[in-house]
């Protein structure tokens, strides 16, 4: 069984799916917004599920399937939000399944050009990923236990990643990131070989995404941070040529961590999406011709 984290909420569900080396409870300011109007429950990812081998992971489809099987069992359609690696697992399976799904709401997906994917995967082959992806190494020597929350919070503080953090949502990433250890510390609850596999895995399968978004059969939303690194400017143009009924907004003064670096605006650009699109799934919404017709695609995305 795929774990949950309920957040409460007396709304219809609403399911978040996290970014690679950020669990649910970090994301506590925006869920509790979203918690407002909707039953807020966020899928754990496969890195928090214990006895997964990361090195089994050799690119992020699994990862939808498991939103899309925990899906298939909910009594119908839902909206989902996703959030980084997250938010591409919520594509994918909205392209391969848009019947279980209302709506869905992107928040800076890893969605980079086509010749970038291809370009990876050709790396990926040459057993070059580790070594060329700088996120990866860097995951590795990540510090893993803090003396306390204040000192791993002071220590945060002082990163320019988090600089556009409130302190309310600094202090929910400490205690979402970590679990008490031995002798009063406190450890990262996320496995940086997991994280690491993420990064060198991502984007191997993705001109399959590209060759559906124009079949999306999905309303959907895609906000980016002004200042990201990840879903860039060219690729929010190439989306919009392609798939002209995606909406794409671009939120000022934040980067790719904007769900935690600005949860109350984030949350409220969710409720007026949503609410222009919760009728558009009124009638049954049967099942539909998937916009990716073969999961197993080849990697040129050709069937």
């Amino acid at each position: 069984m795929i774990p949950v984290d309920d957040f409460g909420g007396n709304g219809p569900p609403l399911y978040f799916a996290h970014a690679n080396g950020y669990p649910p409870a970090c994301y506590l300011p925006l869920l509790q917004r979203l918690s407002e109007k909707y039953h807020v429950l966020a899928l754990r990812q496969r890195p928090l599920w214990p006895g997964t081998r990361p090195e089994e992971l050799h690119d992020w489809r699994p990862l939808a399937e498991d939103l899309s099987n925990f899906l298939a069992a909910q009594p119908g359609p839902v909206a989902c939000v996703g959030h980084s690696m997250g938010a591409v697992a919520t594509l994918r399976a909205a392209l391969w399944h848009p019947e279980y799904f209302k709506a869905i709401v992107l928040l800076d997906p890893v969605l980079f050009p086509p010749e970038i994917c291809l370009a990876w995967d050709i790396i990926y082959r040459l057993g070059l990923a580790y070594r060329l992806n700088l996120l990866a190494p860097a995951a590795l020597r990540r510090r893993q236990v803090f003396e306390s929350p204040a000192t791993m919070f002071e220590s945060y503080r002082r990163k320019a990643i988090f600089r556009y953090f409130s302190d309310e949502s600094l202090l929910a990433l400490v205690n979402g990131l970590t679990q008490p250890a031995a002798n009063g510390t406190l450890r990262l609850v996320y496995p940086p070989e997991w994280e690491a596999r993420i990064y060198v895995t991502a984007m191997r399968r993705d001109l399959e995404l590209w060759r559906g978004l124009p079949r999306l059969q999905v309303p959907a939303l895609i906000m980016r941070g002004e200042q990201t690194d990840t879903f860039l400017e060219r690729t929010a143009r190439l989306v919009s040529r392609r798939a002209p009924n995606i909406r794409i907004l671009t939120l000022p003064a934040c980067t790719h961590l904007l769900p935690l670096e600005k949860p109350q605006e984030v949350a409220q650009n969710i409720f007026d999406f949503t609410a222009k699109t919760e009728n558009l799934n009124a009638k049954t919404p049967g099942r539909k011709e998937n916009a990716i017709s073969n999961p197993k695609s080849s990697f040129f995305g050709f069937g």
